[in-house]
């Protein structure tokens, strides 16, 4: 009877632990309008490409990470990326931090504070064609933003296109 329980026990335990948000598909079960793209599972796992502070409208802190398929082709100088490439750009606004400041006896570090969205670029050369080969996804906490929004992003990465329309070079 003891066995039985430890048993119950276990097995409880490793469904909890595969039920957990990092073992099922994301949190994130809405597409975003036209391109029809997910939050990935995992996205806050893969690697850095870059990072940057943007003065612009949002005055935000970015990370862009890559998953492996577009870090390789960043790697590799490869152009254009190959399909299954996925980029994640994540901003937060920044804020001041406290406890730097009070070390530096001065106001000069700042950190990420509240997060603004993900934006997210999925190569499919096919699926994509009329965006150059890229789909694209903004999401505000967790939900993806609207149509008219998502209009505007071919657009902006037009410029790029000599870098297969990506503004962020790879940081090593």
């Amino acid at each position: 009877m003891k066995h039985i329980g430890i048993f119950l026990f276990l097995a409880g335990t490793v469904a909890c632990f595969l039920a957990s948000p990092r073992f099922t598909q994301a949190s994130n079960v809405e597409e975003a309008p036209i391109f029809g793209i997910r939050i990935p599972a995992g996205y806050r796992d893969w690697r850095l490409i870059s990072v940057a502070h943007e003065a612009g409208n949002n005055n935000d802190l970015r990370a862009v990470l890559g998953n492996d398929v577009a870090i390789n082709a960043y790697r590799e100088g490869k152009l254009p990326f190959p399909d299954g490439s996925i980029i994640a750009r994540l901003a937060w606004r920044y804020v001041p931090s406290e406890e730097n400041n009070k070390v530096f006896g001065r106001d000069q570090s700042f950190i990420a504070g509240p997060p603004i969205n993900l934006q997210l670029m999925v190569k499919d050369s096919r699926k994509y064609a009329a965006t150059g080969g890229w789909g694209f996804a903004q999401f505000n906490d967790g939900k993806p933003t609207d149509e008219a929004l998502l209009k505007t992003c071919f657009p902006c990465h037009e410029p790029a296109k000599a870098r297969d329309y990506l503004f962020t070079r790879y940081a090593p």
